[in-house]
């Protein structure tokens, strides 16, 4: 008899991994919730047992997937790794991303790429403006195609079974509760209304969505279709505006052209793209020793099962998009029969598809495993729970800062106090000159010398530097040992040590600092033991910002 899972009432094939199951269904549920729900929320939405909840986030912890706060399971950046793996094994938004992004720029609207899932259409990339009514959709997002411009689209490429498979879906869904990114509403339509839109959208090239997904919202989309693969729908570029900006008919009538150029230069780079070389995955070596010893230390708070088939997702990747069992063995260093378990685990879930030729391929729903909520995730956001735990080794007060867009002031965008009765009281927000903070220096040194702009040398303390050559000397020293310690210039009493914290191109995007009273810790021991943790938390921050910023966009403020 086939298995069954807790998580619905469908049969499992026999040889399935039952902990990755549950492991995957806690991931949906977290997603589904914004990226947060207590323990006791989990027990709910999955019917787990809530020691089984307790050890699925718990191992989930120690991968780095979500992190636990109080009675909260919070998902973290690493977990896009997952979602990672099917947007660079699918190659798109690297390609043509942007294009997209240029279009975003001319239009001044939002743009997005979108690939079909299904019955529904999944986001892979957004270039959205800064409005009050914006986009509000994430990569990642899935939508059900009859309410969305490119679902017509897609909808010409279905076969008879799929058709079914919709108006079953349909019929069983009547308010669209399946899909949680769209506000749930009954069906404004019959399904013969998307049958006709899927006719015209076969007989024009394009299609429009006039206010179905809510009321304001319309957009225009054209297929972008792949050369290499006989001229199918590789995804669809879609323009989205508002109604107090443009009708539908506007957008048919100015936006549609440009929309079609843009997609013309897409449909060249696919034609023109060389095949990706294969890519190195995941290191084997060392996968066995964590999870044993990760074993070993949580006992039954950890589940091997769940942590090596997450790792069997991530053997995917640019140059990867396509494995075979022994592929997939060979890059996660498990035991095929093990790597075979969850190939067809993942299968059952339709997080996998078998692509012929026995090779597997990831598929859109991958990115339902944590991404949407995380893929307008900020600087601070990524940085505020290392600065926590920095704070409470050091016991010292923490902070992340920018410059400002006039480039000789900081400011504070997180920050993580300790209990003391004396601290640094400096809130989020605050702005303080540029060359006379740790955080400050940090961010001048890393720019070329004729983009400084130091501003008025001000004398704050008797010990602030002041002199211009002196300055300039002391930012090319910071840029070389990599840290800056600035000692009661700032205010008297007031010793305080930074570090760059750098993006995925190498280039500093902020700083980060411990900052305290100079009767605490003498300078020498500034350098000794707060040094060390400071550059061991910017490595975490910019671990998780590598990771966040592959294929989303990451505010620094």
């Amino acid at each position: 008899m086939p298995a069954k899972t807790t998580l619905d009432d469908r049969a499992v094939p026999v040889e399935a991994v039952t902990p990755l199951i549950r492991g995957v269904g806690v991931l949906w549920r977290l997603t589904e919730a914004g990226g947060t729900l207590s323990a006791s929320g989990l027990e709910r939405a999955t019917g787990l047992a809530r020691s089984t909840v307790d050890r699925i986030a718990s191992t989930l912890a120690r991968m780095g997937y979500v992190r636990l706060d109080g009675r909260d399971v919070i998902l973290a950046p690493r977990v896009m790794e997952l979602g990672n793996a099917y947007l660079a094994a699918l190659g798109l938004p690297a390609l043509l991303a942007s294009h997209a992004d240029a279009l975003a720029d001319e239009l001044d609207e939002s743009v997005s790429l979108a690939v079909a899932d299904r019955d529904g259409i999944r986001f892979i990339h957004q270039a959205t403006r800064r409005r009050a009514m914006s986009l509000s959709f994430r990569i990642g997002d899935l939508l059900p195609a009859e309410r969305t411009s490119p679902g017509p689209l897609f909808a010409t490429e279905w076969t008879a079974t799929e058709w079914h498979a919709w108006r079953e879906r349909r019929a069983a869904d009547r308010e669209d509760r399946g899909f949680p990114a769209v506000p749930a509403q009954p069906h404004p339509s019959p399904d013969e209304e998307f049958e006709r839109r899927a006719a015209r959208a076969q007989k024009d090239g394009w299609a429009l969505d006039d206010q179905l997904i809510e009321p304001g919202l319309v957009a225009v989309s054209v297929p972008v279709r792949d050369p290499r693969a006989g001229g199918r729908i590789a995804c669809v570029a879609n323009v989205v505006s508002h109604t107090s900006r443009h009708t539908a008919a506007d957008l048919r009538d100015t936006l549609l052209p440009r929309l079609r150029a843009t997609v013309a230069k897409m449909e060249h780079e696919l034609r023109e793209a060389p095949q990706p070389h294969a890519q190195r995955g995941p290191t084997a070596a060392g996968l066995a020793a964590w999870t044993g010893a990760s074993k070993q230390e949580l006992g039954r708070e950890f589940v091997e099962s769940l942590a090596r088939g997450l790792t069997v997702l991530t053997a995917f990747g640019e140059g990867r998009a396509e494995l075979t069992l022994t592929d997939v063995a060979r890059a996660t260093g498990l035991a095929r029969a093990t790597a075979r378990r969850a190939l067809i685990t993942y299968e059952h879930l339709g997080l996998v598809r078998q692509s012929g030729n026995r090779a597997f391929a990831l598929t859109p729903r991958v990115l339902s495993l944590g991404f949407p909520p995380l893929s307008r995730t900020s600087l601070p956001q990524i940085a505020t729970p290392h600065l926590t735990e920095l704070a409470a080794r050091v016991h010292e007060s923490t902070s992340l800062a920018v410059l400002t867009p006039s480039g000789d002031e900081i400011q504070y965008t997180a920050r993580a106090a300790t209990g003391r009765v004396m601290s640094v009281d400096v809130t989020v927000g605050t702005r303080l000159p540029a060359y006379a903070t740790s955080l400050g220096r940090v961010l001048l040194a890393d720019l070329p010398p004729e983009d400084r702009h130091l501003g008025p040398l001000s004398p704050l303390t008797p010990h602030t530097t002041t002199d211009p050559a002196t300055l300039t000397a002391t930012l090319e020293d910071i840029r070389t040992r990599g840290y800056a310690l600035v000692d009661e210039e700032l205010e008297a009493g007031l010793r305080s040590v930074a570090v760059p914290v750098r993006d995925r191109t190498g280039r500093v995007v902020a700083a980060l600092n411990v900052a305290m009273h100079a009767a605490r810790r003498s300078v020498e021991e500034c350098v000794r033991e707060v040094l060390p943790e400071l550059v061991e938390t910017a490595g975490r921050v910019e671990g998780d910002l590598r990771v966040a910023g592959r294929f989303a966009r990451v505010g620094v403020a």
